[in-house]
Order: C-alpha cells, then sequence, then structure tokens
C-alpha cells in the first residue's frame, strides 16, 4: 500500500501535538522540560558551576532525571520499534498506548514525587522521538522543533536560490511546526484558565489514538500492513545511510 502524505503528516502532527500539549503540562507543574534538552543542559551547566549553592541541588536532579530518562526512552525505541524508514507495520499503535500509560502515571504521580514524574514523563517523550523515520528524504521528529525549523529553513533558502524543492517540503516541517505550536498554546490554556491536569488529559489522548490506531490497523484496514514499494529498496540501504 502506498503511504499517503496526508496520512503521514496526519500521524506526525498529532504527535507534535501531543508531544508538546505533554511538554507545557510538565513545565507549568514541574519547570522542567520533557519533550528538547538543549536548554535544559545549558541550565544544568550553570547549576553546576554555582553548585556551592544548596538551592541549585533540586534543579539539578530535575535536569539530570529528564535527561537521562530522554535517552533511556530513545534507546527502548531503537532496541524494539525503530526502523530507519517509515513502515506502518510497526507496533505504533502499542507503542503510542504506552506513552499514554507513561503520561497517565505520571500526572498521577506528580503531586507525590515531581523528579519521578518528570523522568517517566522524559522516558515518555523520548520513546516517541525514537519513533522519528525517514519519509521522501525527510527526518520526521515530532518532540521538538531545531530540526523542523532547520529543515524549513533550508528547504526555503533553497527555493529561492532557484532550486526545484516541492512544496510538501515546505509543507511537512510547517506542519509540524503549528501542530506543536498549538498543542502548547491548549495546554497553557486548559492548565490556566480550565484548570485541568494537561498532563492527564494528554495521556488520556495518547492511549486513545493508540487504540484507534490499532483497531484501524489491524481491523478496519489490515491493508496498512502491506509495505510501500519502495520501502524494500530503503530498509537495504536505510541503515547504511
Amino acid at each position: 500500500m502506498h503511504h499517503s502524505p496526508r496520512l503521514v503528516l496526519l500521524g506526525g502532527g498529532l504527535l507534535a501535538f501531543g508531544a508538546a500539549f505533554a511538554n507545557t503540562g510538565v513545565f507549568l507543574e514541574a519547570g522542567a522540560s520533557i519533550s528538547h534538552l538543549t536548554g535544559d543542559i545549558s541550565r544544568l551547566s550553570i547549576d553546576l558551576a554555582k553548585a556551592s549553592s544548596a538551592d541549585t541541588t533540586p534543579e539539578i536532579a530535575r535536569v539530570l532525571t529528564a535527561a537521562l530518562s530522554f535517552l533511556l526512552g530513545a534507546g527502548l525505541g531503537g532496541l524494539l520499534i525503530h526502523h530507519p524508514v517509515l513502515d506502518l507495520a510497526r507496533p505504533y499503535g502499542r507503542t503510542i498506548c504506552g506513552i499514554g500509560v507513561m503520561l497517565i502515571a505520571a500526572a498521577w504521580w506528580m503531586p507525590r514525587q515531581p523528579v519521578g514524574a518528570i523522568g517517566l514523563s522524559a522516558l515518555a517523550c523520548g520513546l516517541q522521538n525514537s519513533l522519528a523515520t525517514r519519509y521522501r528524504g525527510l527526518v520526521l521528529r515530532t518532540t521538538h522543533l531545531t530540526g523542523l525549523f532547520t529543515d524549513l529553513g533550508v528547504n526555503l533558502g533553497m527555493r529561492l536560490r532557484g532550486y526545484d524543492i516541492p512544496g510538501w517540503k515546505i509543507a511537512v516541517p510547517t506542519l509540524l511546526i503549528g501542530a506543536f505550536f498549538a498543542g502548547g498554546i491548549l495546554a497553557g490554556w486548559v492548565a490556566l484558565e480550565d484548570r485541568h491536569n494537561p498532563l492527564l488529559l494528554g495521556g488520556i489522548g495518547y492511549l486513545v489514538a493508540g487504540l484507534a490506531w490499532t483497531v484501524l490497523k489491524h481491523v478496519i484496514r489490515p491493508d496498512f500492513l502491506e509495505p510501500h514499494p519502495g520501502i524494500a529498496s530503503e530498509r537495504e540501504r536505510g541503515v547504511d545511510e
């Protein structure tokens, strides 16, 4: 079966939305980011430089926990499910359900043990980011924006220079950036205005989406298991690239 660009965009957009939703919820609750680590590592460096102050110890614990948990989540994804090219036969539905369960557990744990909840949430985001794969030359990542802005800027610059850059290579990162932004805005509104827990709501959303995808793939549209005609050849060279 041909993996429709619209289907890929929809899935990527929903994952980016969910990652931003969860990340904003954790940030508002505990002051730590779980979906991207560059800023947190910079903060950790500053805190280590001020290590003589006891006030920096909780911050160091939060950032280290988030970084190591994200790494562990990505490692688990690489070990269990990751493939260098898009293949809908992979257990994406079960993985997304697992991410939802982790976020729900983190929401329950947050008032009791914030550092542990940060670790569990970052583990979920690392696992999601490991789902990143190549699709028609682009690397699809859904938990942070740096690579997306890079792809968008490079492709816009090349088009301005006169290269024939397909419109979808600009549309894909633009849509994912927009979805991430929208997820953060909605999570902020839910937490600050509606007074609900965005981490809990995000976890439920992931769980429902994972179950829906699994039912769609195995019951309603089992032809989703048929790989794209180009995947076989990409598999042969994907890891080496």
